[in-house]
């Protein structure tokens, strides 16, 4: 069982990772840290629950491909939180992509700051 306090560093850092993307790609705003905060959970909401689904139904592109697929997937589910928030904003595909990358970048190097959860 996740304890809460690891639970709210790692929103707390996946917030800051959604504000990195908001600052380095065009096409991604964020109006407020509060918003960036409500976009993380959102985010893993969606990639805890539409993510595997979705995941299994694209596996014969997904294989064809050799695993790059799941970049798109990613994408679409960055968008797909974006429409759930009101003042996270993905103005297209191209941004949604680039913002998945650069979010999954920010997010993985932060998560090699954090402590063995116990």
């Amino acid at each position: 069982i996740i304890s809460m306090r690891f639970f709210l560093l790692r929103l707390l850092l996946n917030a800051f990772a959604v504000l990195a993307v908001a600052y380095l790609v065009p096409g991604v705003s964020v109006r407020s840290f509060g918003v960036a905060v409500l976009a993380a959970l959102v985010l893993g909401i969606v990639n805890a629950l539409v993510r595997p689904v979705l995941l299994i139904l694209s596996l014969p592109i997904n294989l064809l491909t050799l695993g790059l697929f799941t970049l798109v997937i990613n994408a679409l589910m960055f968008w797909l939180a974006s429409s759930f928030v009101s003042g996270f904003f993905v103005q297209n595909f191209r941004a949604a992509f680039l913002g998945a990358l650069v979010f999954w970048i920010v997010s993985w190097l932060a998560s090699g700051l954090l402590p063995e959860e116990r």
